[in-house]
């Protein structure tokens, strides 16, 4: 699977690895998660940590297109955690997609990523 998923100790973050290319099945496993925990926490942060990403097939990126839509200010922080320069600028363009404050870092800065997460 490139999308693993890890809800944190009964808490609203959600930490999302992905790897591989992510494709339009990945969102069946996602989009639910994301659901349950809305519903049980209202908005929630995430954690996307990156690693040997390739991006999404067309179907699942009609499935991006349909979340971010769908959950425009359900997620009040994203944390991504990447390892290319691409990563960093995906972070950049994803702005506009959502209400939630985005902040990239690198993975030798995850514990940042998690300071940044928690409000620390």
């Amino acid at each position: 699977m490139t999308v693993k998923l890890n809800e944190k100790n009964d808490s609203k973050l959600l930490e999302v690895h992905l790897s591989g290319k992510i494709d339009k099945e990945d969102y069946e496993h996602f989009v639910p998660t994301v659901e349950k925990m809305v519903k049980e926490h209202g908005k929630i942060r995430m954690l996307v940590d990156m690693h040997d990403f390739h991006g999404w097939t067309a179907g699942a990126l009609w499935e991006d297109i349909k979340f971010d839509v769908k959950h425009f200010s359900d997620i009040e922080r994203i944390a991504m955690v990447g390892e290319t320069k691409w990563e960093h600028e995906m972070a950049i363009f994803c702005k506009p997609f959502t209400t939630a404050k985005i902040r990239y870092f690198d993975h030798d800065k995850s514990s940042e990523a998690h300071a940044w997460l928690e409000g620390v």
